[in-house]
C-alpha cells in the first residue's frame, strides 16, 4: 500500500477522524414529528430555515434554500445571467462542484492559479485573465480563510462583471467586519455532512439583487411559481427552465436547530484552529495555509498545513490513528476539464500539490487531541 492509498478510517473508540458531522441533539425530537406531520418537502420550515439564515448572515440580501451547495452554484450562474460561451474565471483548486455547473451550461472556463499561503484564487491571476468576455469571477474562500475581496471587488467593478462568491466552506468568516454572504452579489453554502453543520445535504444562496428572488425560486422548483400553484391558480405558464433545487423540510429542521447553536460550533472550532496554529507556526519545516491578515475572520471549517514530506507524516499520524487527506483536488487533472488547460501552467498549485494536508478540526476535536497532532506533526515534518 502507498502512502496515498490510505482508506477511510472506521469510527472508532481511539483515534481521530478527519471529519463528523454535527446534528444537534434536539434534530432527533424534532425531525421526529417532522416526520409524523404535513410537510415533508419543502414548506414552512424551509422558510423559517430561510429567515433565520437571513437574519444571522445576510441581512440585506435574499435567501434561497436549496439541495445543495452545488445547485446554489447553478441557480447563481443562471441568475449571473451567463450564457453559453461565455468566459467565467474560476480557481484551479476547488471541489469539482464549483466549476461542473458551468459544464452544464456550456461556459467557456478559464482557471486561475492559487496563492501559496492561502490556497485561494490568485489576484494576479485572474487580473492577467480578464478579457472582454469575462462575464464572472468566481472564488472560493478556502478552508474559509476569505479571499482578497477588496481587490477582486474592485477587478469585478472596473471591468463590469460579477463577483460570485462559493462560500461552502465560510459559513462565519468576516472580511473587514462583515459576514461572508452579503458581500457579492451571489453567494453560496453548503450544508454536506462534513461541513460545520449538515442538513443531511443542503444547501443556501444569497442575492444581493432582491428582483432576482422570485425568478430564482421559481428556477428552483421547475420553472413553475409555486405561490400562485397553491393558490389552486392551475394556468400558470412555465416560461424558463427550471429543477427541482430545493431543500425539504426534515433539512430545514435540522438547519434551524444548528443554527441556533451555531455560535457554540464556530466557538470551539475556532479554538482548535487556533492551538493548531500556535502549536505549528513555529516550526519553519511547517507552513500554515494561514495569512494573517488583521481584514479576515477565518471560519475555520479547514487547517491545512504544507510540508516537503506530505506522504511520510500523513503515514505516521495514520498510524496514531490520525485520519488526514487533502480533501480538495486540482481541477486540471479531471478529464472533463482536459479542454480548459491545454498549455496553461499553475506554478504554485504545482509547487503545493504534493504538500498540502487538511488535518482533523470538528466538534469532536479536543485542544488535547490538536495538540497531540501537532506534536506528531512537529516530529515527523522534514
Amino acid at each position: 500500500m502507498s502512502f496515498k492509498d490510505l482508506p477511510i478510517m472506521q469510527d472508532k473508540k481511539k483515534g481521530v477522524l478527519l471529519f463528523y458531522p454535527y446534528v444537534s441533539k434536539k434534530s432527533g425530537l424534532n425531525v421526529k414529528k417532522k416526520l409524523a406531520g404535513r410537510w415533508l418537502g419543502q414548506g414552512p420550515m424551509v422558510d423559517k430555515f430561510e429567515n433565520e439564515f437571513r437574519k444571522k448572515f445576510a441581512k440585506n440580501c435574499s435567501v434561497i434554500a436549496t439541495g445543495s451547495g452545488t445547485d446554489s452554484l447553478h441557480l447563481a450562474y443562471i441568475l449571473a445571467g451567463l450564457k453559453k460561451g461565455d468566459e467565467v474565471i474560476t480557481t484551479i483548486f476547488t471541489c469539482t462542484a464549483t466549476n461542473i455547473p458551468m459544464l452544464y451550461m456550456g461556459l467557456k472556463i478559464k482557471f486561475a492559479d492559487i496563492e501559496i499561503e492561502t490556497m485561494n484564487i490568485s489576484v494576479q491571476s485572474v487580473k492577467k485573465l480578464i478579457t472582454k468576455k469575462t462575464k464572472a469571477i468566481v472564488c472560493v474562500h478556502y478552508g474559509g480563510l476569505p479571499c482578497d475581496m477588496d481587490e477582486l471587488r474592485s477587478i469585478a467593478k472596473k471591468n463590469n462583471i460579477i463577483l460570485i462568491e462559493d462560500a461552502a466552506h465560510a459559513l462565519g468568516a468576516k472580511y473587514k467586519g462583515k459576514t461572508i454572504g452579503g458581500l457579492s452579489d451571489f453567494s453560496t453554502f453548503s450544508f454536506q455532512a462534513i461541513k460545520h453543520f449538515t442538513t443531511g445535504d443542503g444547501g443556501i444562496l444569497t442575492i444581493k439583487n432582491k428582483k432576482l428572488e422570485d425568478k430564482a425560486k421559481r428556477i428552483r422548483w421547475f420553472g413553475i411559481d409555486r405561490k400562485k400553484k397553491q393558490q389552486g391558480i392551475w394556468k400558470n405558464d412555465v416560461h424558463e427552465v427550471g429543477y427541482k433545487y430545493q431543500m425539504t423540510d426534515i433539512a430545514a429542521t435540522m438547519g434551524c436547530d444548528s443554527l441556533r447553536e451555531f455560535n457554540q460550533i464556530i466557538k470551539h472550532r475556532k479554538k482548535i484552529y487556533k492551538t493548531y496554529l500556535n502549536e505549528l507556526s513555529k516550526n519553519k519545516k511547517v507552513k500554515c495555509i494561514h495569512d494573517y491578515d488583521k481584514k479576515k475572520s477565518h471560519g475555520a471549517w479547514l487547517f491545512t498545513i504544507s510540508i516537503n514530506n506530505k506522504d511520510f507524516v500523513q503515514r505516521k499520524l495514520r498510524d496514531h490513528n490520525i485520519e488526514t487527506n487533502q480533501v480538495h483536488f486540482r481541477n486540471d487533472r479531471y478529464s472533463i476539464f482536459k479542454k480548459y488547460v491545454k498549455g496553461k501552467k499553475f506554478p504554485n498549485m504545482d509547487y503545493l500539490e504534493n504538500r498540502y494536508l487538511v488535518l482533523p478540526l470538528h466538534h469532536k476535536v479536543t485542544v488535547k487531541d490538536a495538540k497531540y497532532i501537532s506534536e506528531l506533526v512537529n516530529k515527523y515534518a522534514k
